[in-house]
């Protein structure tokens, strides 16, 4: 069961800038950019360059953009929303780069980020809000004063590392990638042979763009109870980094829950060698909580990274123990 602690001031600003965004907008515009909150479209998500259902940025107006912005900033830290809008941006740095390399597959596009409301925003109904593009996904579900999920967050970059250009040397999410390897660093020959768990990194994220989570339930990988106390600080240092993408009250909770539970029952898997110079990819599981970080594709520069709660993405645990108490399922 999905616990839900009151946010008052986090649910009132998200809905008070979804309003905003909402009514900015001609009916036109609301007829792409609403869904009712139980549509099957608000459990539906992917991360490549795709047609989406939404509004589009390059549908907006600039003061409409300003707002839509806005409501993406009323989720995120001042750090996560500044990664947002650089992963956007780099589909310029992308761009440029497949042209010069004759692998142009989709179009890259800034505008191409699409914005989509579920439900009324408002504190009677369940409500939503998700914002679509190339490496970004995110979701978020209010209902009173409650935000009852923030997964799943995706975040990718592709060039991981900008090794030409303007922006040579940018690396969106490098702090991601390199705390896990100081992390698989500290380990020793034991416990690394322990946590990996593949000679070779998958081809991308194990849970794909399933709406649910299927891992198999079997710890795999290296215990945090088999873990030095210097080594669980820092695997809840990077479990910390994912959950602390969120607004900074959200995710203070959830981290508290986490401590309260202990790390113990957490375990890291590794695939491929540790090395940033090869593909590698890893996984952090403990009961609900799962991240993974996949760098294979394009010479092991190009990152998929995503959290997900396996009962409660999408805030599927809390709607159903609602219906469990208050309706005939």
């Amino acid at each position: 069961m999905a616990t839900v602690q009151s946010q008052p001031q986090a649910a009132a600003q998200m809905g008070a800038a979804a309003r905003r965004f909402l009514d900015s907008l001609t009916a036109e515009q609301k007829g792409k950019a609403t869904f009712e909150y139980m549509d099957g479209e608000r459990m539906y998500w992917y991360y490549p360059p795709i047609n989406r259902h939404g509004l589009a940025l390059r549908d907006m107006d600039a003061n409409q953009r300003e707002l839509a912005f806005a409501l993406l900033e009323s989720g995120l830290t001042p750090r996560s929303y500044e990664q947002c809008r650089q992963i956007i941006e780099h589909e310029d740095v992308l761009g440029p780069l497949e042209k010069e390399m004759g692998m142009i597959t989709f179009v890259r596009d800034i505008e191409l980020y699409y914005f989509t409301i579920f439900g009324e925003p408002g504190p009677k109904e369940p409500w939503g809000w998700r914002i679509e593009g190339h490496h970004v996904s995110l979701h978020f579900s209010v209902w009173g004063d409650n935000v009852i999920s923030v997964t799943p967050f995706f975040f990718g970059a592709n060039p991981a590392e900008v090794r030409k250009g303007p922006k040579q040397g940018l690396r969106i999410l490098g702090d991601r990638e390199d705390l896990a390897f100081q992390l698989m660093e500290s380990l020793d020959a034991d416990q690394q042979s322990t946590a990996v768990i593949y000679d070779e990194a998958p081809l991308d994220i194990l849970t794909y763009n399933s709406t649910k989570v299927s891992f198999p339930f079997r710890p795999q990988g290296l215990a945090a109870a088999d873990m030095t106390g210097a080594q669980k600080e820092t695997l809840l240092n990077l479990v910390a980094l994912y959950v602390g993408q969120v607004r900074t009250d959200l995710a203070e909770q959830k981290l508290a829950a986490i401590r309260e539970g202990g790390l113990d029952h957490f375990h890291l898997a590794w695939a491929g060698p540790v090395s940033k110079d090869d593909a590698h990819y890893y996984r952090i599981h403990g009961g609900n909580f799962v991240v993974e970080f996949d760098n294979r594709q394009d010479g092991a520069n190009h990152i998929h990274s995503v959290w997900r709660d396996i009962e409660n993405d999408f805030a599927a645990d809390v709607l159903r123990d609602h219906l469990r108490l208050f309706h005939v399922l």
